[in-house]
Protein backbone atom coordinates (compact mmCIF):
# COMPACT_ATOMS: atom_id res chain seq x y z
CA UNK A 1 0.00 0.00 0.00
CA UNK A 2 2.96 2.32 0.55
CA UNK A 3 3.55 2.90 -3.17
CA UNK A 4 -0.09 3.68 -3.85
CA UNK A 5 -0.27 6.06 -0.90
CA UNK A 6 2.88 7.86 -2.06
CA UNK A 7 1.45 8.30 -5.57
CA UNK A 8 -1.89 9.55 -4.23
CA UNK A 9 -0.13 11.91 -1.85
CA UNK A 10 1.88 13.47 -4.69
CA UNK A 11 -1.31 13.96 -6.73
CA UNK A 12 -2.99 15.60 -3.74
CA UNK A 13 -0.04 17.95 -3.19
CA UNK A 14 -0.11 18.93 -6.86
CA UNK A 15 -3.84 19.73 -6.73
CA UNK A 16 -3.32 21.78 -3.56
CA UNK A 17 -0.46 23.61 -5.28
CA UNK A 18 -2.72 24.45 -8.26
CA UNK A 19 -5.40 25.95 -6.01
CA UNK A 20 -2.84 27.84 -3.93
CA UNK A 21 -1.24 29.19 -7.11
CA UNK A 22 -4.59 30.48 -8.40
CA UNK A 23 -5.40 32.15 -5.06
CA UNK A 24 -1.99 33.80 -4.64
CA UNK A 25 -1.82 34.86 -8.27
CA UNK A 26 -5.27 36.45 -8.13
CA UNK A 27 -4.50 38.30 -4.87
CA UNK A 28 -1.35 39.75 -6.42
CA UNK A 29 -3.20 40.62 -9.63
CA UNK A 30 -5.94 42.65 -7.92
CA UNK A 31 -3.94 44.26 -5.13
CA UNK A 32 -0.44 45.02 -6.44
CA UNK A 33 1.04 47.65 -8.74
CA UNK A 34 1.82 46.54 -12.34
CA UNK A 35 5.59 46.79 -11.76
CA UNK A 36 5.36 44.52 -8.72
CA UNK A 37 3.12 42.08 -10.61
CA UNK A 38 5.67 41.75 -13.39
CA UNK A 39 8.51 41.20 -10.91
CA UNK A 40 6.45 38.75 -8.86
CA UNK A 41 5.48 36.73 -11.93
CA UNK A 42 9.08 36.56 -13.12
CA UNK A 43 10.41 35.48 -9.71
CA UNK A 44 7.68 32.98 -8.76
CA UNK A 45 8.09 31.30 -12.14
CA UNK A 46 11.64 30.39 -11.12
CA UNK A 47 10.08 27.52 -9.14
CA UNK A 48 8.74 26.12 -12.40
CA UNK A 49 12.05 26.75 -14.14
CA UNK A 50 13.90 24.78 -11.46
CA UNK A 51 11.51 21.83 -11.76
CA UNK A 52 11.57 21.79 -15.58
CA UNK A 53 15.37 22.01 -15.66
CA UNK A 54 15.66 19.15 -13.17
CA UNK A 55 13.54 17.02 -15.49
CA UNK A 56 15.42 18.18 -18.60
CA UNK A 57 18.62 17.14 -16.85
CA UNK A 58 17.62 13.48 -17.09
CA UNK A 59 15.72 13.45 -20.40
CA UNK A 60 18.68 12.91 -22.75
CA UNK A 61 20.35 10.00 -20.90
CA UNK A 62 16.96 8.39 -20.28
CA UNK A 63 15.83 8.58 -23.93
CA UNK A 64 19.17 7.31 -25.20
CA UNK A 65 19.58 4.46 -22.74
CA UNK A 66 15.98 3.22 -22.83
CA UNK A 67 15.57 3.47 -26.61
CA UNK A 68 18.84 1.66 -27.36
CA UNK A 69 18.06 -1.06 -24.81
CA UNK A 70 14.50 -1.36 -26.11
CA UNK A 71 15.66 -1.88 -29.71
CA UNK A 72 18.40 -4.28 -28.64
CA UNK A 73 15.94 -6.34 -26.60
CA UNK A 74 13.56 -6.56 -29.56
CA UNK A 75 16.32 -8.72 -30.97
CA UNK A 76 16.33 -8.26 -34.73
CA UNK A 77 15.48 -5.79 -37.46
CA UNK A 78 12.25 -7.62 -38.28
CA UNK A 79 10.98 -7.07 -34.72
CA UNK A 80 12.07 -3.42 -34.76
CA UNK A 81 10.32 -2.88 -38.09
CA UNK A 82 7.16 -4.67 -36.96
CA UNK A 83 6.82 -2.78 -33.68
CA UNK A 84 7.83 0.51 -35.29
CA UNK A 85 5.32 -0.05 -38.09
CA UNK A 86 2.48 -0.64 -35.62
CA UNK A 87 3.48 2.47 -33.69
CA UNK A 88 3.57 4.62 -36.83
CA UNK A 89 0.17 3.27 -37.87
CA UNK A 90 -1.27 4.52 -34.58
CA UNK A 91 0.64 7.82 -34.74
CA UNK A 92 -0.44 8.68 -38.30
CA UNK A 93 -4.09 7.69 -37.70
CA UNK A 94 -4.28 9.63 -34.41
CA UNK A 95 -2.58 12.68 -35.96
CA UNK A 96 -4.96 12.77 -38.92
CA UNK A 97 -8.00 12.40 -36.67
CA UNK A 98 -6.73 15.22 -34.44
CA UNK A 99 -5.98 17.58 -37.33
CA UNK A 100 -9.29 16.84 -39.07
CA UNK A 101 -11.25 17.30 -35.84
CA UNK A 102 -9.67 20.72 -35.30
CA UNK A 103 -10.43 21.71 -38.90
CA UNK A 104 -14.06 20.60 -38.73
CA UNK A 105 -14.75 22.32 -35.39
CA UNK A 106 -13.11 25.63 -36.30
CA UNK A 107 -15.21 25.77 -39.47
CA UNK A 108 -18.37 24.88 -37.57
CA UNK A 109 -17.96 27.22 -34.57
CA UNK A 110 -16.00 30.01 -36.34
CA UNK A 111 -14.30 31.22 -33.14
CA UNK A 112 -12.18 33.77 -35.00
CA UNK A 113 -15.20 35.78 -36.15
CA UNK A 114 -15.54 38.92 -34.03
CA UNK A 115 -11.98 38.76 -32.71
CA UNK A 116 -10.85 41.88 -34.56
CA UNK A 117 -11.91 44.23 -31.74
CA UNK A 118 -9.87 42.43 -29.08
CA UNK A 119 -6.46 43.74 -28.05
CA UNK A 120 -3.87 41.01 -28.42
CA UNK A 121 -0.36 40.50 -27.14
CA UNK A 122 1.53 42.26 -29.93
CA UNK A 123 4.97 42.16 -28.30
CA UNK A 124 4.93 38.39 -27.81
CA UNK A 125 3.54 37.91 -31.31
CA UNK A 126 6.46 39.88 -32.74
CA UNK A 127 8.90 37.54 -30.96
CA UNK A 128 7.17 34.47 -32.43
CA UNK A 129 7.14 36.01 -35.90
CA UNK A 130 10.86 36.74 -35.65
CA UNK A 131 11.57 33.17 -34.50
CA UNK A 132 9.81 31.72 -37.55
CA UNK A 133 11.20 33.97 -40.28
CA UNK A 134 13.90 31.42 -41.03
CA UNK A 135 11.46 28.48 -41.01
CA UNK A 136 12.00 26.55 -44.25
CA UNK A 137 12.65 23.06 -45.58
CA UNK A 138 16.36 23.27 -44.81
CA UNK A 139 15.72 24.21 -41.17
CA UNK A 140 13.12 21.44 -40.93
CA UNK A 141 15.63 18.81 -42.11
CA UNK A 142 18.32 20.18 -39.79
CA UNK A 143 15.85 19.91 -36.91
CA UNK A 144 15.43 16.18 -37.61
CA UNK A 145 18.93 14.97 -38.57
CA UNK A 146 21.54 15.45 -35.82
CA UNK A 147 24.88 17.03 -36.61
CA UNK A 148 26.27 15.84 -33.29
CA UNK A 149 24.74 13.56 -30.68
CA UNK A 150 26.45 15.62 -27.99
CA UNK A 151 24.81 18.78 -29.33
CA UNK A 152 21.43 17.01 -29.48
CA UNK A 153 21.80 15.91 -25.87
CA UNK A 154 22.97 19.34 -24.73
CA UNK A 155 19.99 21.08 -26.32
CA UNK A 156 17.46 18.31 -25.52
CA UNK A 157 16.53 17.88 -29.18
CA UNK A 158 14.38 14.79 -28.65
CA UNK A 159 13.79 14.03 -32.33
CA UNK A 160 17.51 14.21 -33.17
CA UNK A 161 18.29 12.05 -30.17
CA UNK A 162 15.69 9.49 -31.28
CA UNK A 163 17.28 9.31 -34.75
CA UNK A 164 20.76 8.68 -33.30
CA UNK A 165 19.44 6.19 -30.72
CA UNK A 166 17.62 4.19 -33.41
CA UNK A 167 20.82 3.89 -35.46
CA UNK A 168 22.83 2.99 -32.36
CA UNK A 169 20.21 0.50 -31.16
CA UNK A 170 19.92 -1.24 -34.53
CA UNK A 171 23.73 -1.50 -34.76
CA UNK A 172 23.86 -2.86 -31.21
CA UNK A 173 21.22 -5.49 -32.01
CA UNK A 174 23.13 -6.50 -35.15
CA UNK A 175 26.31 -7.07 -33.09
CA UNK A 176 24.62 -9.76 -31.03
CA UNK A 177 26.66 -11.15 -28.12
CA UNK A 178 29.57 -8.77 -28.72
CA UNK A 179 27.38 -5.82 -27.68
CA UNK A 180 25.80 -7.56 -24.68
CA UNK A 181 27.95 -5.61 -22.20
CA UNK A 182 26.79 -2.31 -23.73
CA UNK A 183 23.13 -3.32 -23.45
CA UNK A 184 23.55 -4.38 -19.83
CA UNK A 185 25.42 -1.17 -19.01
CA UNK A 186 22.78 1.07 -20.61
CA UNK A 187 20.03 -0.95 -18.92
CA UNK A 188 21.66 -0.20 -15.56
CA UNK A 189 21.93 3.50 -16.50
CA UNK A 190 18.21 3.56 -17.36
CA UNK A 191 17.27 2.10 -13.97
CA UNK A 192 19.49 4.63 -12.16
CA UNK A 193 17.84 7.49 -14.08
CA UNK A 194 14.39 6.14 -13.23
CA UNK A 195 15.43 6.08 -9.56
CA UNK A 196 16.30 9.77 -9.92
CA UNK A 197 12.76 10.37 -11.19
CA UNK A 198 11.38 9.80 -7.72
CA UNK A 199 13.66 12.47 -6.28
CA UNK A 200 12.89 15.00 -9.02
CA UNK A 201 9.11 14.50 -8.81
CA UNK A 202 9.16 15.71 -5.20
CA UNK A 203 9.65 19.19 -6.66
CA UNK A 204 6.56 18.90 -8.90
CA UNK A 205 4.12 20.70 -6.54
CA UNK A 206 6.47 23.69 -6.32
CA UNK A 207 6.78 23.78 -10.11
CA UNK A 208 3.00 23.66 -10.50
CA UNK A 209 2.50 26.38 -7.88
CA UNK A 210 4.96 28.71 -9.60
CA UNK A 211 3.50 28.21 -13.09
CA UNK A 212 -0.12 28.84 -12.05
CA UNK A 213 0.64 31.80 -9.74
CA UNK A 214 2.76 33.52 -12.42
CA UNK A 215 0.16 33.40 -15.19
CA UNK A 216 -2.82 34.35 -12.99
CA UNK A 217 -0.89 37.27 -11.46
CA UNK A 218 -0.33 38.75 -14.93
CA UNK A 219 -3.54 37.78 -16.74
CA UNK A 220 -6.02 37.60 -13.87
CA UNK A 221 -9.26 35.64 -14.09
CA UNK A 222 -10.85 38.11 -16.51
CA UNK A 223 -9.01 36.48 -19.39
CA UNK A 224 -11.58 33.67 -19.21
CA UNK A 225 -14.45 36.08 -19.75
CA UNK A 226 -12.96 37.88 -22.75
CA UNK A 227 -11.86 34.70 -24.46
CA UNK A 228 -14.59 32.43 -23.15
CA UNK A 229 -16.00 31.54 -26.56
CA UNK A 230 -12.63 30.61 -28.05
CA UNK A 231 -11.66 28.54 -25.00
CA UNK A 232 -15.08 26.88 -24.81
CA UNK A 233 -15.01 25.76 -28.43
CA UNK A 234 -11.45 24.49 -28.06
CA UNK A 235 -12.39 22.52 -24.92
CA UNK A 236 -15.30 20.96 -26.79
CA UNK A 237 -12.76 19.78 -29.34
CA UNK A 238 -10.43 18.44 -26.63
CA UNK A 239 -13.35 16.60 -24.98
CA UNK A 240 -14.33 15.03 -28.31
CA UNK A 241 -10.71 14.02 -28.98
CA UNK A 242 -10.46 12.41 -25.53
CA UNK A 243 -13.69 10.49 -26.17
CA UNK A 244 -12.35 9.21 -29.50
CA UNK A 245 -8.97 8.20 -28.05
CA UNK A 246 -10.49 6.55 -24.98
CA UNK A 247 -13.11 4.73 -27.07
CA UNK A 248 -10.45 3.26 -29.37
CA UNK A 249 -8.32 2.52 -26.31
CA UNK A 250 -11.23 0.66 -24.69
CA UNK A 251 -11.83 -1.37 -27.85
CA UNK A 252 -8.24 -2.64 -27.65
CA UNK A 253 -7.43 -2.61 -23.91
CA UNK A 254 -10.89 -3.47 -22.61
CA UNK A 255 -11.43 -3.32 -18.86
CA UNK A 256 -7.78 -2.43 -18.23
CA UNK A 257 -8.29 1.10 -19.52
CA UNK A 258 -9.49 2.56 -16.16
CA UNK A 259 -6.48 0.94 -14.49
CA UNK A 260 -4.19 2.63 -17.03
CA UNK A 261 -5.81 6.01 -16.36
CA UNK A 262 -5.25 5.57 -12.62
CA UNK A 263 -1.56 4.96 -13.25
CA UNK A 264 -1.13 8.14 -15.29
CA UNK A 265 -3.29 10.45 -13.14
CA UNK A 266 -0.30 12.14 -11.53
CA UNK A 267 1.67 12.63 -14.79
CA UNK A 268 -1.46 14.03 -16.45
CA UNK A 269 -1.93 16.64 -13.71
CA UNK A 270 1.74 17.66 -13.82
CA UNK A 271 1.70 17.97 -17.62
CA UNK A 272 -1.56 19.94 -17.40
CA UNK A 273 -0.28 22.44 -14.87
CA UNK A 274 3.29 22.92 -16.19
CA UNK A 275 2.29 22.85 -19.90
CA UNK A 276 5.27 20.60 -20.66
CA UNK A 277 4.87 16.95 -21.64
CA UNK A 278 8.66 16.64 -21.27
CA UNK A 279 8.22 17.22 -17.53
CA UNK A 280 6.47 13.85 -17.15
CA UNK A 281 8.44 11.71 -19.61
CA UNK A 282 10.48 9.92 -16.91
CA UNK A 283 7.47 9.42 -14.63
CA UNK A 284 5.34 8.19 -17.54
CA UNK A 285 8.01 5.63 -18.44
CA UNK A 286 7.93 4.35 -14.87
CA UNK A 287 4.12 4.20 -14.64
CA UNK A 288 3.68 2.40 -17.97
CA UNK A 289 6.09 -0.32 -16.84
CA UNK A 290 4.17 -0.63 -13.55
CA UNK A 291 0.97 -0.96 -15.58
CA UNK A 292 2.40 -4.04 -17.27
CA UNK A 293 3.98 -2.75 -20.50
CA UNK A 294 7.32 -4.44 -21.15
CA UNK A 295 10.31 -2.14 -20.80
CA UNK A 296 11.51 -2.91 -24.32
CA UNK A 297 8.20 -1.67 -25.77
CA UNK A 298 7.95 1.40 -23.51
CA UNK A 299 11.53 2.46 -24.19
CA UNK A 300 10.98 2.15 -27.95
CA UNK A 301 7.46 3.57 -28.40
CA UNK A 302 7.35 6.41 -25.87
CA UNK A 303 10.32 8.41 -27.22
CA UNK A 304 8.95 7.97 -30.74
CA UNK A 305 5.55 9.17 -29.54
CA UNK A 306 7.05 12.30 -28.06
CA UNK A 307 8.29 13.21 -31.53
CA UNK A 308 5.53 11.89 -33.77
CA UNK A 309 2.33 11.69 -31.72
CA UNK A 310 1.16 15.06 -30.37
CA UNK A 311 -2.60 14.71 -30.64
CA UNK A 312 -3.64 17.73 -28.57
CA UNK A 313 -1.11 20.05 -30.21
CA UNK A 314 -2.14 18.93 -33.69
CA UNK A 315 -5.82 19.55 -33.08
CA UNK A 316 -4.97 23.00 -31.75
CA UNK A 317 -2.76 23.88 -34.70
CA UNK A 318 -5.52 23.56 -37.30
CA UNK A 319 -8.00 25.17 -34.90
CA UNK A 320 -5.75 28.18 -34.18
CA UNK A 321 -4.44 28.68 -37.73
CA UNK A 322 -7.90 28.83 -39.31
CA UNK A 323 -9.27 30.91 -36.40
CA UNK A 324 -6.58 33.54 -37.11
CA UNK A 325 -7.58 33.51 -40.78
CA UNK A 326 -11.22 34.03 -39.73
CA UNK A 327 -10.23 36.93 -37.46
CA UNK A 328 -8.50 38.58 -40.43
CA UNK A 329 -11.46 38.00 -42.76
CA UNK A 330 -9.53 35.52 -44.94
CA UNK A 331 -11.55 32.80 -46.63
CA UNK A 332 -9.76 29.47 -47.00
CA UNK A 333 -11.27 26.94 -49.41
CA UNK A 334 -11.36 23.23 -48.59
CA UNK A 335 -8.33 22.43 -50.75
CA UNK A 336 -6.22 25.08 -49.02
CA UNK A 337 -7.29 23.84 -45.60
CA UNK A 338 -6.42 20.24 -46.47
CA UNK A 339 -3.02 21.39 -47.76
CA UNK A 340 -2.51 23.26 -44.49
CA UNK A 341 -3.40 20.07 -42.63
CA UNK A 342 -0.71 18.09 -44.45
CA UNK A 343 1.86 20.85 -43.89
CA UNK A 344 1.07 20.84 -40.17
CA UNK A 345 1.35 17.05 -40.14
CA UNK A 346 4.99 17.38 -41.22
CA UNK A 347 6.10 20.57 -39.50
CA UNK A 348 4.74 19.61 -36.08
CA UNK A 349 7.22 16.79 -35.50
CA UNK A 350 9.69 17.13 -32.68
CA UNK A 351 8.05 19.99 -30.77
CA UNK A 352 7.26 17.97 -27.64
CA UNK A 353 8.61 19.18 -24.33
CA UNK A 354 8.75 22.88 -25.19
CA UNK A 355 5.90 24.88 -23.65
CA UNK A 356 3.89 26.74 -26.33
CA UNK A 357 6.15 25.46 -29.12
CA UNK A 358 3.05 24.72 -31.21
CA UNK A 359 2.57 28.49 -31.51
CA UNK A 360 5.83 28.70 -33.45
CA UNK A 361 4.48 26.13 -35.92
CA UNK A 362 1.15 27.99 -36.16
CA UNK A 363 2.95 31.27 -36.82
CA UNK A 364 5.12 29.71 -39.53
CA UNK A 365 2.10 28.04 -41.14
CA UNK A 366 0.14 31.31 -41.18
CA UNK A 367 3.03 33.03 -42.96
CA UNK A 368 3.22 30.17 -45.46
CA UNK A 369 -0.46 30.55 -46.37
CA UNK A 370 -0.43 34.37 -46.53
CA UNK A 371 -2.29 34.74 -43.24
CA UNK A 372 -0.83 37.67 -41.23
CA UNK A 373 1.31 35.87 -38.60
CA UNK A 374 0.89 38.91 -36.34
CA UNK A 375 -2.66 37.60 -35.86
CA UNK A 376 -1.19 35.17 -33.35
CA UNK A 377 -1.36 38.10 -30.91
CA UNK A 378 -5.14 37.63 -30.74
CA UNK A 379 -4.93 34.18 -29.15
CA UNK A 380 -1.83 34.65 -26.98
CA UNK A 381 -3.62 35.91 -23.84
CA UNK A 382 -5.61 32.67 -23.56
CA UNK A 383 -2.97 30.35 -25.00
CA UNK A 384 -1.47 29.28 -21.67
CA UNK A 385 -4.80 27.77 -20.64
CA UNK A 386 -5.26 26.09 -24.03
CA UNK A 387 -1.72 24.74 -23.69
CA UNK A 388 -2.64 23.04 -20.42
CA UNK A 389 -5.31 20.95 -22.11
CA UNK A 390 -3.41 20.16 -25.29
CA UNK A 391 -0.32 19.07 -23.30
CA UNK A 392 -2.38 16.70 -21.14
CA UNK A 393 -3.93 15.34 -24.34
CA UNK A 394 -0.47 14.71 -25.79
CA UNK A 395 0.40 12.67 -22.70
CA UNK A 396 -2.83 10.67 -22.94
CA UNK A 397 -2.22 9.95 -26.64
CA UNK A 398 1.30 8.67 -26.05
CA UNK A 399 0.18 6.60 -23.08
CA UNK A 400 -2.51 4.90 -25.15
CA UNK A 401 -0.14 4.37 -28.08
CA UNK A 402 2.39 2.58 -25.86
CA UNK A 403 -0.24 0.43 -24.14
CA UNK A 404 -1.99 -0.44 -27.41
CA UNK A 405 1.20 -1.48 -29.20
CA UNK A 406 2.12 -3.56 -26.12
CA UNK A 407 -1.24 -5.32 -26.43
CA UNK A 408 -0.83 -5.85 -30.17
CA UNK A 409 2.59 -7.41 -29.51
CA UNK A 410 1.20 -9.64 -26.71
CA UNK A 411 3.67 -7.91 -24.36
CA UNK A 412 1.15 -6.44 -21.91
CA UNK A 413 1.51 -8.18 -18.56
CA UNK A 414 -0.23 -7.71 -15.22
CA UNK A 415 0.30 -4.51 -13.27
CA UNK A 416 2.92 -4.39 -10.52
CA UNK A 417 1.16 -4.91 -7.15
CA UNK A 418 1.09 -1.76 -4.97
CA UNK A 419 3.24 -3.39 -2.32
CA UNK A 420 6.16 -3.77 -4.72
CA UNK A 421 8.64 -0.97 -5.40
Amino acid sequence: MALMKTSNRLTLYILIAMVAGVVLGYVVHVSAEPIFVETFSKNIKLLTTIFIRLVQMIIAPLVFSTLVVGIAKLGDLNSVGRVGGKAMLWFVAASLVSLLLGMVLVNFFEPGVGFTDIQGDAAEAEKLTTNTQQFNLQKFVEHIVPRSVVEAMATNEILQLVVFSIFFGVATAAMGEKAKVIVEGLDAVAHVILKMVGYVMNAAPLGVFGAIAAVIAVKGLDVFWFYGKYLLFFLIGIAMLWMILLFVGYLILGKRLPELLRHIASPLIIAFSTTSSEAVFPKLTEELEKFGCKDKIVSFILPLGYSFNLDGSMMYMTFASIAIAQANGIELDLGTQLTMLLVLMLTSKGIAGVPRASLVVVTATCAMFKIPPEGIALILPIDHFCDMFRTATNVLGNTLATAVVSKWENELGPAVPPTES
